[in-house]
């Protein structure tokens, strides 16, 4: 049964509960972080388009994906401008990286392009889901925590169609029962990567 964190994403198992506080009380290094997961966003929506330039049904989702990515990395630059935070270079992504290497391994799934929208999927519902656990956690402190908290919930919203976005695709391109069995796979092997790696302040 998806609890509230979870409602409407294929994800199986939820952050650590105690990651909403500990990115509360890093929440500079958690905006750094966070602005280069919506430029890594942006440019994997660019290189999907440029690794199969032969589908043409990814080319107007991809172009509204990465202009509301983009406009999600100036937002969270802007609030690094206000709180006086460098955006600094970007960070190494383990769960990402790992994520692909698992879900996109040669010769496994429902093929390139399918395993590659499921990965895409998968990462925009994790996002999602820890937008919503760092807005409820901020939800309690003062009226600027507020008012970002209610900044997370919108990008939440926006992560979640997201990852429908990457899900539907693949609808369009792979068979729908194998979609869908990929997905399931895809829930437990996610799952089992997210319990491997460290709780840490970022998004991912």
């Amino acid at each position: 049964m998806a609890t509230d964190l979870l409602e409407g994403l294929p994800l199986i198992a939820e952050t650590p509960a105690h990651w909403g506080q500990l990115a509360r009380e890093n929440l500079d290094e958690v905006l750094r972080d966070h602005a280069w997961c919506e430029y890594k966003a942006a440019s994997a929506g660019l290189g999907l388009m440029a690794r199969f330039p032969e589908q043409e049904l990814l080319i107007r989702p991809m172009i509204a994906l990465v202009q509301e990515e983009m406009l999600h990395f100036r937002q969270v630059t802007d609030l690094l401008r206000q709180r006086g935070v460098a955006l600094g270079i970007p960070p190494a992504d383990p769960y990402v990286k790992r994520l692909r290497n698992i879900l996109c391994a040669q010769g496994s799934g429902i093929g390139g392009l399918g395993d590659h929208l499921i990965a895409n999927a998968f990462i925009e519902a994790r996002s999602c889901e820890r937008f919503r656990a760092l807005a409820a956690t901020l939800e309690q402190g003062d009226a600027q925590e507020q008012s970002l908290a209610d900044f997370y919930q919108r990008l939440a919203d926006a992560e979640g169609r997201h990852w429908e976005t990457f899900r539907d695709l693949a609808l369009e391109v792979c068979d729908a029962e194998a979609v869908h069995r990929r997905i399931e796979e895809a829930s437990r092997l996610e799952a089992k990567l997210l319990e491997e790696l460290p709780v840490e302040p970022r998004m991912h």
